[in-house]
């Protein structure tokens, strides 16, 4: 675009804005109504940057653009996120794409620091650049890493590969530490240009070879609380007494109403009871969603409270739970215990036998569990057909089958309105009694678990919806629609392994252009169920989707294709789920008058942030637990052959996924035969001199080469390509 263009493009812009019937857009929206080309995507943004730094454009916080004031724009501010290769990029809330920082334009920034930067040239990649200006805030100020003595001084190598420099510890602040101790280390200096930063030893783990200490590490990195605070606990003991006769006062008595809970083997949290009963003349189900009542327990801003909002969520890690309630009421008077009275929060939804939900009830209530049913133990009531546990379970059977009769419908309305069901193999993996993983497996996700989903989500969307018209402040789950770039990619991969998805809108327009409908997507699933390439394509799909988050306003939830959603089902490990449950109390009661909506809107916007903050941070946490001991299991496996599906490409190389969800990297350079270079444009590894090119979705036999710890990287080498079908009987097998 030359100079006289772009000027004429940002003089357009601009009266788009000033127009009196002009409709604030996000960036996304404005491309397509301006007409401009996928290939033109990054020009706009920065000319868009450049009317808001002129003080012609503001940007609202949900990102929408509008007029400016006139006055020139306040600095540009953003999270610094660094990059083990020593470049990085900056997060800019409100800004669609992150900005690259080449590694000689970092200006001493760490990982996670508040910075300011400043737009550089326009450079030939497609990514916008910038420079740090400076450093506005740290955002690091301790970390974990492995000691090493060297002399009269020591390092720390830290566990975080983004943080590229060892950290020098002077020996008076070690702590006795020795090498190869796990410590955890806060930073008094960050260093800059060739110095090392500087730190002292706050607190010795324990040796990097102990059982746990690779988990606890990470736990430590994270600063997640293992322990409560003496007062939380002090506070729990003195609230977990057996339900009363007050207690059970002004609640819906539910406790001749036969209801179960249905969860794994090993959970010990039961927050969530179901019921269901059958008008055989109507056709009418009853379905009765009974949730724990913990905030009857944990009162608004008590110390338990201000415990359970810090904490945000519950942290499933592989050899351990981090709860976000202490254990005496996650696991006492808070769980849903089979035989014992407990305060719950009941939705009761009739249904017809469409699926659709024709009336309801949202009601305090007291229950008592019937029986405490695991999912295997159902699946073998509904699908195995086993005689014996059929026998032992004789008076429930027909209420499972009505269940599972009435899950088929609830999936099925969804399904017909477009909702998307990602239904692949997470890993499950399995630890000796050191903390070694002995076996990797996909869990598995059978008519038990489904039928659950499918009543948690109606018992979810029915309270949001009504909440919503109510036009009360609640807490929202939202999804947004995905980033045109990110479907591009999807559709690229899959049109290599022979599928397709179609854009929704006016014309024959390339797939990134328009919308695409969440049916599009659900069709695709539906082509691919049962193929070898299913688990890949679905679980390359929902990367392709945005991160559900929590807000205070309603914009609905892409992936289930529906307008209202929220998390009313977990009050004992989510926290948004607990403040929810306050308001509807608070409704039920005739508490919501003025004084107490202000009050919810005052603090709503901060707990739908920190929750959402809280859930990531809890999801990376996960992931790198699950990384580390993928790379341990296969530490033991290296000079074994696998088949595996392409799962990735970049620059130095490709990622092979095989089908027990282990992903490594043939490095570029380790592709023999010719000189690799990956073409961003199509998303393929090709060959310079022979044309050879590799695809996403091509099949490969490989090599395990290695493995590291520390890095927590696995490397593959090719052995052959299993281009046409070949080896799909092995893809399935026990890996």
């Amino acid at each position: 675009m030359n100079k006289e263009s772009e000027e004429r493009r940002k003089k357009l812009i601009c009266e788009l804005m000033e127009d009196e019937l002009y409709v604030p857009m996000k960036e996304k929206e404005l491309a397509a109504f301006l007409q401009v080309q996928p290939e033109e995507r990054p020009e706009l943004s920065r000319i868009l940057e450049e009317l808001i730094l002129a003080g012609r454009l503001t940007r609202t916080a949900r990102g929408k653009y509008i007029k400016g004031s006139g006055l020139a724009a306040a600095p540009l501010v953003g999270t610094f996120i660094a990059n083990a290769r020593g470049f990085g990029f900056v997060e800019i809330d409100g800004m669609e794409e992150d900005l690259y920082i080449p590694p000689d334009m970092i200006n001493g920034a760490f990982h996670k620091d508040k910075v300011e930067i400043s737009f550089l040239p326009k450079g030939s990649g497609k990514r916008r650049e910038a420079k740090v200006v400076r450093i506005l805030e740290r955002g690091l100020s301790q970390l974990v890493g492995t000691y090493e003595k060297s002399g009269n001084f020591g390092f720390v190598r830290p566990d975080n590969t983004r943080i590229p420099k060892d950290v020098f510890i002077p020996i008076e602040r070690s702590k006795g530490a020795v090498t190869g101790h796990k410590v955890v280390v806060a930073l008094t200096d960050y260093g800059k240009g060739d110095r090392n930063p500087e730190g002292k030893v706050l607190e010795i783990l324990g040796h990097i070879n102990d059982p746990g200490m690779d988990i606890l590490s990470i736990v430590k990195a994270y600063e997640l609380e293992i322990e409560f605070p003496e007062k939380v606990l002090d506070q729990a003991q003195r609230i977990a007494k057996p339900v009363s006769e007050a207690d059970r006062e002004g609640r819906r008595d539910l406790r001749d109403t036969v209801m179960v809970t249905i969860d794994g083997e090993d959970a010990k949290d039961l927050d969530d009871a179901v019921s269901l009963i059958l008008e055989e003349k109507s056709g009418l189900y009853h379905l009765g969603v009974h949730i724990a009542d913990v905030a009857n327990y944990v009162q608004e801003n008590s110390a338990l409270d201000r415990e359970a909002l810090k904490r945000g969520t519950s942290v499933y890690l592989t050899d351990r739970v981090i709860p976000m309630l202490p254990h005496i009421l996650s696991n006492g008077i808070c769980s849903l215990n089979a035989g014992e009275d407990r305060l719950a929060l009941s939705c009761l939804m009739e249904i017809d036998k469409t699926g659709e939900i024709v009336g309801y009830e949202i009601v305090e209530s007291v229950i008592r569990v019937d029986a405490r049913m695991s999912y295997s133990s159902v699946k073998k009531i509904l699908e195995d057909g086993d005689e014996a546990e059929k026998k032992r379970y004789e008076e429930l059977v027909p209420m499972f089958e009505h269940m599972r009769d009435l899950s088929a419908l609830l999936r099925a309305k969804r399904k017909k309105r477009g909702a998307i069901d990602f239904d692949f193999p997470e890993s499950k993996i399995e630890l000796d009694e050191n903390g070694y993983p002995i076996t990797i497996q996909p869990y598995e996700r059978n008519t038990a678990n489904m039928l659950i989903e499918d009543f948690m989500l109606a018992a979810n969307e029915t309270v949001a919806q009504h909440f919503y018209w109510m036009e009360v402040p609640f807490v929202y789950r939202v999804h947004e629609r995905p980033d045109a770039e990110k479907l591009q990619k999807l559709n690229v991969f899959i049109n290599n392994l022979g599928y397709y998805m179609k854009s929704v809108g006016r014309g024959r327009r390339k797939l990134g252009d328009e919308e695409v409908h969440p049916k599009e997507i659900q069709k695709l699933l539906s082509r691919i169920e049962g193929t070898p390439e299913e688990a890949m394509i679905s679980r390359l799909t929902l990367r392709s989707m945005k991160q559900a988050r929590y807000s205070t306003e309603s914009n609905g939830h892409f992936g289930l294709a529906c307008q209202y959603y929220c998390h009313f089902t977990s009050p004992i490990r989510r926290y948004p789920d607990l403040q929810i449950h306050r308001i509807i109390k608070d409704w039920l009661r005739g508490r919501l008058g003025e004084e107490k909506m202000m009050h919810y809107q005052s603090i709503l916007e901060q707990v739908a942030k920190r929750s959402s903050e809280r859930e990531r941070l809890a999801d990376e946490a996960e992931r790198e637990t699950d990384k580390l001991k993928k790379v341990e299991y296969m530490e033991e496996r290296i000079g074994e052959e696998y088949v595996g599906v392409i799962s990735g490409i970049t620059t130095w190389g490709i990622y092979v996924e095989l089908p027990n969800t282990v992903e490594g990297m043939i490095h570029v350079s380790r592709l023999s035969g010719d000189y690799f270079s990956y073409n961003e444009n199509t998303y393929e590894m090709q060959g310079e001199r022979t044309g050879h090119v590799y695809r996403l979705g091509d099949m490969l036999r490989i090599r395990v080469a290695g493995a590291d710890r520390f890095l927590k990287t696995i490397d593959f080498d090719l052995v052959e390509e299993l281009r046409n079908g070949q080896g799909n009987a092995e893809i399935g097998g026990e890996q």
